[in-house]
């Protein structure tokens, strides 16, 4: 089924991207979230009618996750926890946590936009992305460090 995108969709692409995917993830998902319209005549010329808003406010988002990247810039995250032998932690470092002590220091990022592949369980030091937005990443630095 085509259809063309009215929101960034990670795997799809940018809005105004006619995209051919699954008519059951087109339904039951891009549709209802209105993030995909059908690519229908009418619905293209309505898309293209709309097109200078939706990429005005593209703009905007963009430019406020750069802003937003600016400041995490440098952001040294240092977290304690207790290990055992070998330098191995008890339990791990996850992305809630990251997200947790970011929102410590004043920023407010979800633990979804954290670029976070597995939990840390060794001590170090660990570089993670943050996704602001569809084009905006910005890495911060993970220090792992033994809880005295």
């Amino acid at each position: 089924m085509k259809v063309v995108l009215t929101a960034y969709v990670p795997s799809l692409g940018e809005p105004g991207k006619i995209v051919d995917v699954a008519r059951g993830y087109a339904r039951n998902y891009l549709i209802p979230q209105n993030k995909a319209l059908e690519a229908t005549p009418g619905n293209l010329a309505r898309f293209e009618q709309e097109r200078q808003r939706y990429e005005s406010q593209m703009q905007k988002e963009k430019e406020a996750a750069q802003a937003r990247a600016a400041k995490l810039e440098g952001v040294v995250l240092t977290i304690a926890q207790r290990v055992g032998e070998q330098n191995r932690l008890y339990g791990s470092v996850t992305a809630a946590m990251l997200a947790q002590a970011l929102a410590e220091k004043g920023f407010d990022i979800d633990k979804k936009q954290l670029d976070l592949p597995e939990p840390i369980k060794q001590l170090g030091e660990y570089e993670v992305t943050v996704r602001l937005g569809p084009q905006v990443k910005t890495p911060i630095k993970v220090e792992v460090v033994p809880d005295r």
